[in-house]
Formats: structure tokens, sequence, C-alpha cells
């Protein structure tokens, strides 16, 4: 730390703001380029700091309040957004500096907003100048997905691209995203390990010419011929130079995922659309290949899960299981079936104390035994070919708390809300929000998290720009894809979280939701008199549909212990 506050009087700065993400502004980064671990020891997957010359602060999301204390506390304060900004501790005018690589203008400007705050660019990072460490130097290859697999090419999604460029009446349109590049081109890679993220970048024009931007040695012959003519490679070194030779254009950029480097350098001789990428609202619609293939996906998925929460209550009380020998078991019954790539993202195994930790990650400091008495919650997702998938089950370990059934009762009341919900032609998920918080209110309990988020087709498990939070004001539509996850966490006691993904679906003209996710939910933790007849009726459904689906995939023991875990309440 003390390098860092040598390097601020060497910028004449008096602080420094540190992001979690690296210059693609993907969820999960490579450990090299994780600044914000290497300064504060904080490992969740949203955050930044500021150093200032004699203090440190941390921001985190309510996701991450009780993760950051343990990890950071005794060298940092930490803040929890939004209930805190940088306005609420910097008073002062204090010139900060920033990696324009690292920023979007946007992203700034709602950070620093209502400070007076100077905000100084410095090109070289400053936590790069006193970091040694071995960079990735691997190279890991694109690859196409089969047209049939995806249900568009990639030509038709260029087609309607090129159409929206010319509604707008703007030359090009600059990709910042690699997720929309992976949807546009029908690509995925490998340069995250929880999403197939190819990290590159993209100009596409009117006439349907794309230029794209990526590593030497990232896009081999074979592919490069099944990208087509209109496709020209180059190596992503020379984006600047390019950049710099566009002029008296109209550019169409997105300021959410352009940064502030690359927004500079083109509206010094072009004129600047700032709105968001179209292809996030393209991509958040799946077509019915992609539908049909997420269940698919579900139902493999469901198998391995479910035969997990199967030999978890058979053994826990027999032989010793900690969090990470359980997701390490969950893990080997997914690698079972040949369809599984990797994990959507590290999956949360909590149990007691620990599962009141939101995105608590088990090492092996904090490993607990699974026992008797105790909750345990996994929260875990994997990704196939044909789908992303993310699914949460909290388990009774022979937890006999009446007020742990009742708040655990709650929190699957507004689960069913959710599921149940009554879509509407303008319908968004701030409204829906609300719904899934109403039976915990009325005890005067909620969660600081958003109840659902928007989920990517064999890409990011947390997709926008659809979700259902309190400010999401995006209208659902037919295809979408989400999470459905209401929850509560006592701090330092247990953590309650119930997450199915679900689809929007169209029957007899009416909008409606569709469960996808496969996988019992623990009766023993229901308290029956708590539920209403159409919710009974919900979960007894939803019950019949996990065994008509799975049931042919249990072995003897598993398909009995199956039965009773989806036999009528």
């Amino acid at each position: 730390m003390k390098k860092v506050k040598k390097l601020l009087s060497d910028h004449k700065i008096d602080g420094y703001i540190i992001p979690k993400n690296d210059e693609y502004f993907n969820e999960y980064i490579e450990p090299s380029k994780d600044r914000l671990r290497y300064i504060s020891k904080f490992s969740g997957s949203a955050g930044f700091a500021i150093i200032l010359k004699n203090k440190n602060y941390l921001f985190v999301d309510g996701r991450y309040t009780l993760q950051a204390q343990l990890q950071s506390g005794k060298n940092f304060d930490i803040l929890t957004l939004p209930n805190k900004y940088p306005r609420t501790i910097i008073k002062k005018k204090y010139i900060i500096g920033f990696d324009p690589k690292l920023h979007t203008e946007r992203g700034l400007k709602i950070l620093f907003r209502k400070t007076k705050c100077v905000l100084k660019p410095i090109e070289k990072n400053l936590i790069d100048r006193i970091w040694t460490r071995k960079k990735t130097t691997l190279v890991k290859k694109f690859y196409k997905l089969k047209d049939k697999d995806v249900g568009q090419s990639s030509k038709r999604k260029l087609k309607i691209l090129s159409n929206i460029l010319k509604k707008k009446k703007t030359d090009l349109l600059f990709v910042s995203a690699a997720e929309n590049i992976a949807w546009l081109l029908n690509i995925r890679g490998g340069d995250s390990d929880y999403s197939p993220i190819p990290n590159s970048y993209l100009f596409v024009d009117q006439k349907q010419n794309v230029y794209f931007f990526c590593k030497k040695g990232q896009i081999d012959k074979n592919l490069k011929k099944k990208l087509g003519n209109n496709v020209i490679l180059i190596d992503i070194n020379y984006l600047k130079k390019f950049i710099l030779k566009i002029k008296n254009k109209k550019i169409y950029l997105d300021s959410l995922s352009c940064s502030i480097f690359y927004k500079n350098i083109l509206k010094k001789n072009n004129s600047i659309i700032d709105q968001q990428d179209p292809i996030y609202s393209l991509k958040s619609i799946k077509n019915k290949t992609e539908i049909a293939n997420i269940k698919k996906a579900h139902v493999i998925d469901g198998i391995a899960l479910t035969k997990f929460l199967i030999w978890l209550k058979n053994n826990y009380n027999k032989k010793k299981i900690t969090e990470i020998s359980a997701q390490e078991k969950l893990l080997k019954f997914r690698k079972k079936n040949k369809q599984f790539k990797f994990l959507s993202f590290p999956t949360i195994s909590g149990t007691g104390p620990n599962s009141s930790i939101i995105h608590y990650k088990a090492s092996e400091k904090s490993n607990r035994i699974l026992k008797k008495g105790d909750l345990y919650l996994v929260d875990s997702g994997g990704q196939y070919n044909f789908g992303t998938t993310d699914v949460t089950r909290t388990l009774s370990l022979e937890n006999r708390e009446k007020k742990i059934k009742e708040i655990f009762t709650r929190v699957l009341k507004g689960h069913i809300a959710v599921s149940n919900y009554k879509l509407k032609q303008n319908s968004s998920g701030n409204k829906i929000d609300s719904a899934a918080r109403k039976f915990l209110k009325k005890i005067k309990l909620d969660y600081p998290h958003s109840t659902g988020h928007g989920v990517g087709y064999f890409l990011n498990v947390h997709e926008g720009p659809q979700a259902l939070s309190k400010l999401n004001k995006i209208k659902l539509k037919e295809g979408m894809v989400l999470s459905n996850e209401p929850g509560y966490y006592k701090n330092g006691k247990f953590g309650i979280r119930i997450e199915n993904l679900i689809t929007i679906k169209k029957s007899k003209d009416k909008l409606k939701f569709e469960d996808l996710t496969l996988a019992p939910i623990d009766k023993n933790l229901i308290n029956k008199k708590l539920l209403n007849k159409k919710e009974i009726k919900w979960l007894n459904n939803y019950h019949s549909k996990v065994l008509f689906k799975l049931k042919n995939h249990m072995n003897g023991i598993e398909l009995k212990d199956l039965k009773l875990a989806c036999s009528n309440i």
C-alpha cells in the first residue's frame, strides 16, 4: 500500500480508483488482471476501491458486504452500494486518478456525481507499476457454433443490425462488449473460466462489413473461412491505430461497455451516438431453437444436481462432508455427462453461518463440516454447448427451528409469486421484484440483492438488460430468460435462497413464466399452514414435472428418494 501512496504523490493526485474489471468489462477476469484483489484481498465479482493518501475505501453491493468485511476490513473501510457512494465520504475537491481503459464515462459519472472531485486519466495503470506477476501468454482459440444450434445465422443477425444502423443514420457501430460479439458472429472463446467469452472488439458498418480485432492466433484458417469474406481480421494491437484513422463518421457506441480511452479517441474526429448497444436487446430474446436447447441443458443439469442432493441428504450424517468436498462431489456429478463444459460461476457451498454470506466461496480456512441442525445452501450452474444454468437449493440438515421454517416458507411464497405473476404487455422487473419481497416484508424482513437477473445462451450467467430488480424498468418479452431467487440471510446464523431459471412464453396470446430448472425444493423446511391452495398447487405441479423429467435417469435408491421428495404436500 505504501508504494501506491507514493505514486499518488508522484502523479500529483489525491487518490486513485481501482475497479474489479479488466479492459473488456467482463464479470469474471483472469487472476493476473484482478488488480482489486491484489490491492485489497477482496475476491468478489463486483466492487471498486478508492485509495486516498490517508484512507482506503472499498465499495461493494449488498451481496458482498459481509465477505468484504472479512477479507478486507483490516485495511479498508467497507461501504455498501447504493446506500453509500464516493460523495458520502469525499467532501473536498480531490484530484482522483484513474486508468481510462478500465472505466466508462457513464460509470464514472454515476460514481462521482455530486462530488467536487476532478478526475484525472493516467494511461499507465498504477497497480501494474507495483505488481510483479506472470501474465497469461496462452492464446485460447475462438470457435463457431453451428447455425442449427443457435437458430439464427450470423448473416441474418448482421442484416438486422445493418438495418438498425440505417434507421439511426450511423456509419459504424463499435461493439465493445465481447458477449455481444459472441452473439453476433455465433462464436465462443475461452477467455473466462466461467463464460465462453471471446475477448475482442468489433466495428460493423451499414454494408455488413465487419472489422474484427482479437489476439493473433485466436482465429485459425478454418474459423476464418466460416466467418466469411465480409469479416476482416485485425490484430488487437492495431485497434488504436485503426480508430485514429476513422474520420468524419457517425459512430454508434455504448458508454456502458466502451472505455473512456476509446471513446475519447473516436470523439476527436467523429460525431458520437451514445446509446445502449442494440445487440443487448436482440440477444436477450432467445429464439425457439435456443429455448428448446436451454430446456435440454436443464434436464442434464437437473439430473446431476438432484443426484447430488439425494446423495448429500443420505450421507451428511454418516460421513464427514465439508463445504469443499460437497461442491467437489457436485462437480463430479455434472462431469458424468459429456455435454457439460464447465461451471457457469464459482459454486457457492455454505452451511451454518457461512450460508448467510450471499456470494460465499469456501476456502481451506472457512471450510465447515455439514452437521445436523444446520442449513446447507448450494448455488451452482453449468455451461453446456446449448445452454447456461443457475440454480440454488437450501437443504435442512434436520433443522427443527420453527422460525427458520417460517422464513423459508415466506421465501418460497415469494418465489411462487414470481413464477405465477400475471405478465402484461408492459410488465417490467421492478414490479415483480416487489411481489417477491411482499411475504418477507410482512414480518419486517428483506434481502439485499435483486430477485432475478437475465441469463445468456451458453454465455454469461448474468446478462442484461432485463432483471427482476427494484430499478429495472425494461419491458419483459417472450423469449427472455431470467432467474427467480428470493432469499433471506441472518448474519452469522443461516442463509436461505430458492432459485430457478424461468423463461417467458406466450400461451393463448398471453405472456407467462415457465420454469426451466428441475430439482426438488426441500419440503422439510416448509410450514404448509402458511401456504394457500394456489401455492400448494404450484409446488405439487412443479414437483410432478421434476419427477416426470428426471425419474428415468435415477437408480433404484435415487428413484425412491426422488418420489418422496416430489410427493404432494
